[in-house]
């Protein structure tokens, strides 16, 4: 009877494990790339990346080109900028220190940063005077990371030194930290919304005041190299950036026009001049990226079976809204719905059109990665449409020969 028990746990670990590894079986749909193939031939889209994932079935579309000019076709494999969506990175760092009992979501950042314990506010402006007022109000973690805080959206030091406001090159987060606490806030904290790198900045800072190390280093012992995420970085390697996907502006009925680069992430990417920042400057891959998206879908499992967050973790604090109610949905650098249902996403976008969202009821995904500036984008209404039909298809098809080999 013991052997009995022994061979059945014995089978439960292994199912259990192959479960939530979310193991991937290729859907062999094209719903994505016969949708895009039309913008991409007519030059209007240079190149995409596209996942729709359904509880272990999987549609993979890479179409165009990571370099039009070069005609270099795009892959999972290639390296971009994914921008803002570095700030969930923070949040789940955030996540993992409130876990370990370290901070705790409301506690004041003066505790940690002491230059925050006092904080001014913009007032009212007679001529050329403008008044400051004392907030009343204490900033809390929960505020910085859920961009109720009231900061602007780059420090102004950053403000000042770059076209339009940007994040190009950063500065060390504690600095950044620091500047924000002398600057006067745009409003009392936790009564508006102002989407802000700021505070995602300062939630770093907090991270690195209670773990002793940089945040990257954090980031990185404890997401990044526990997922398998070798290619994700701040500071892309020469060898790497050969397989960049170029940047280029959307242009109306007419070919995408390639541009060097943004004012606000300039090159050289890898250079001294580069700091880590959370609100936006991780570069990542496709294949990388979906490991951290479903490490979220499959509320804290990486899909190579590690835990990154319990269960409860992500579903309390990165897959529903922690912001006050009627302010939109916002968790820890995740965008996420204020009302955590069936039919609820999460995740995030970033400034050059990257963008992930999933859905943990459902185990759904959808990943979209591209380099692009400015609008019109008019494959969105055709990427929607692929999106219902591949869901459907999965739908229809659960548990017949597509998921054949699942488990294992």
């Amino acid at each position: 009877m013991k052997k009995i028990m022994m061979l059945i746990a014995g089978m439960v670990i292994v199912l259990g494990f192959s479960r939530i590894s979310n193991e991937s079986v290729d859907s062999g749909t094209t719903f994505a790339k016969d949708a895009l193939a039309p913008f991409v031939e007519n030059g209007q889209l240079p190149g995409a990346v596209n996942v729709f994932y359904k509880d272990g079935l999987q549609e993979n579309a890479c179409v165009g080109y990571a370099d039009v000019a070069a005609k270099r076709p795009i892959t999972m494999n290639d390296v971009y900028m994914q921008c803002s969506q570095t700030k969930g990175f923070c949040g789940v760092t955030i996540a993992i220190l409130i876990e370990e009992g370290k901070i705790a979501l409301d506690d004041s950042v003066s505790k940690y940063l002491p230059e925050f314990k006092e904080l001014w506010i913009h007032g009212s402006t007679t001529g050329s005077v403008k008044t400051l007022v004392r907030a009343k109000n204490a900033l809390t973690i929960r505020m910085v990371m859920n961009h109720t805080g009231g900061f602007p959206f780059e420090i102004c030091a950053k403000q000042g030194n770059i076209k339009g406001g940007g994040w190009s090159g950063g500065a060390p987060l504690r600095q950044t930290a620091a500047i924000a606490a002398a600057c006067p806030l745009l409003f009392e904290p936790g009564t508006k919304e102002q989407y802000s790198n700021t505070g995602i900045d300062i939630g770093a800072a907090i991270v690195e005041v209670v773990t002793g190390m940089r945040w990257e280093d954090f980031l990185k012992a404890r997401v990044l190299d526990p997922l398998g995420m070798v290619s994700s970085s701040f500071w892309p390697t020469n060898k790497q950036l050969e397989t960049q996907v170029e940047m280029y502006d959307c242009v109306k009925d007419a070919p995408a026009k390639h541009r060097v680069q943004n004012d606000m992430q300039q090159r050289p990417y890898n250079d001294a001049h580069v700091f880590a920042s959370a609100g936006a400057g991780l570069w990542t891959t496709a294949n990388d990226q979906l490991k951290f998206y479903k490490m979220l879908m499959n509320l804290g499992v990486g899909e190579n079976g590690v835990r990154i967050l319990k269960e409860e973790t992500v579903r309390e604090l990165l897959a529903k809204s922690t912001r006050p109610k009627g302010m939109g949905g916002y968790s820890l650098g995740l965008s996420a719905p204020e009302e955590d249902t069936e039919d609820a996403w999460f995740g995030h976008g970033g400034a050059w059109g990257t963008n992930c969202m999933v859905n943990w009821h459902r185990k759904e995904l959808k990943l979209w990665a591209v380099q692009l500036c400015g609008d019109p984008r008019p494959w969105d209404a055709a990427c929607s449409e692929a999106e219902t039909k591949f869901f459907k298809y999965a739908i229809d098809n659960a548990g017949t020969d597509a998921f054949t080999g699942r488990v294992k």
